[in-house]
Parts: C-alpha cells; structure tokens; sequence
C-alpha cells in the first residue's frame, strides 16, 4: 500500500508543518495539498526535521485526487447517526482501517478537511470509505495534525504481505456510470438515486475489487440489459464507456 496524506484546503500553515512532522514520525513522506494558504515561516519552523516532506508536498485539484488514487477515505468528526442516511455511514475506527489495507496493492489517500468545518458532503460523497477517530465527549474535536498522526500510526503496523492489484479509479467510476444508466433502465425512483449511488459506492469501495471482478460486473449487467432489449425494452445503445452496441427494438 501507498499512503498519500491529503489535506484539503488547510487554514493554517502551522498545521500543515505539523502533518509533515506527523507524517515522518511513522515513515511517510507523500504529502498532497488541495489549495492550501500560504506556507511561511510558522509552517517550515513547524515541519522541523520534515522540511523535505513539506518542499516536497504535491499540489493537486480534488478532482486530481480522485482521479490517480485507488481507494479514497474521508475521515470526518461528524458521522450519520442512521444508516437511512449513508453519507458518513457506515464508518470505520483507523485500527478498522488499517485491517481494511492490509492487503491493497495501490494508492491510498486518506483526506483530511478544513480545521473549521472539516469536508463537505460532496467530498465525502465522491470517497470509498469513512473513517471517524473515536474521541471523548467532553472535547469531539481532534486538531488536524493529531488526526493525522493517529491515522498514520496506525497505517505504519500495516506488516508485509501478499498485495492485491486493485482497479484504477477510471474503471471503477465507469462502473458507477454503468450502474447509475442501469438505475434509469429500471425506472429506479429519482427521488432515492442519490442515495442509492452512494451506497454502491460504499459497498464497492470496501469490497477491493480488482479490475476482473469490475468486468465481470459490467458483464452480468450487459446481459441483464440484452434480455430487457430483447423484452422490447429501451437500452442506450453505451453502457459505462463500455460500447456494449444493443439495439433498440422498442416500437
């Protein structure tokens, strides 16, 4: 597993000397900032014998993020307290996280929000998993640069093993197209589509699936949409990016 520290769009730049700090503390160096404030002293003075992480640190749009990670994992202090709402559920403790890593073959990028408010449901939206620090009641709230040390420790116990290849981002999104076209061929009501993409996004991020089982599932759908056409169904003629050429015999 590769780790990639995401820190989307910190406030202060004390903040993001500490991460850098944090992050070597526990071996990592792949620090990721999302439009940033400026670094200045404060942050270089913070980052210590981490400086080099800091200086080295990747500027990408969130869309970039998503775009070249395998799995993606928000970490958020407030989750949904039913799992009628499925935005921040179901979530997972870091230890939880770390099980779940074990045996990733691939990038993964933990994001972390603004110290004000932490990320918006978009964000969280668009992630794989939810990941939540268990903290004490008296005080939710854990600074950026502690949450991010947590994570890490956690991850750093991660022992070597036989890793499994895991399909890129591009196939798994065409995948989530698919399933979103095949939402429409069976009249799945609007009003609960947002929801229901977000929960097969939640249930297919933590199922790891590689790039043959991706296929597999375009494959079942294919045939599922060929005999609705041959039902005298309306099927678009592209499933998913996946060209899959079926003819409308609808009259």
């Amino acid at each position: 597993m590769h780790l990639r520290v995401v820190l989307v769009e910190p406030l202060y730049d004390g903040n993001i000397g500490f991460t850098a700090r944090a992050m070597k503390n526990f071996g990592y160096v792949d620090l990721v900032l999302v439009n940033p404030c400026a670094i200045r002293d404060e942050g270089i003075s913070r980052a210590a014998h981490a400086r080099d992480v800091l200086e080295n640190a990747t500027y990408l749009t969130i869309d970039e993020v998503f775009e070249t990670s395998h799995v993606t994992v928000a970490t958020t202090g407030a989750v949904s307290k039913s799992a009628s709402n499925p935005m921040r559920m179901p979530f997972c403790t870091p230890r939880e996280l770390r099980e779940f890593a074990e045996d990733i073959d691939g990038t993964v990028s933990v994001l972390f929000g603004r110290e004000n408010w932490g990320l918006n449901n978009e964000e969280v939206k668009r992630c794989d998993i939810v990941c939540t620090i268990p903290t004490s009641e008296i005080y939710p709230i854990t600074n950026l640069s502690h949450a991010v040390a947590i994570i890490c420790y956690e991850l750093s116990q991660i022992k070597p093993s036989v890793a499994i290849p895991l399909a890129t981002s591009k196939e798994m999104e065409q995948l989530y197209i698919h399933i979103s076209e095949f939402l429409d061929d069976i009249d799945h009501p609007e009003f609960k589509r947002e929801n229901t993409m977000i929960l097969m996004r939640r249930i297919l991020g933590r199922m790891k699936l590689t790039w043959r089982e991706v296929s597999t599932m375009h494959g079942l759908m294919r045939r599922v949409e060929k005999r609705m056409d041959n039902s005298q169904c309306t099927i678009p003629a592209s499933r998913g990016g996946h060209n899959a050429q079926l003819e409308n015999k609808q009259e």
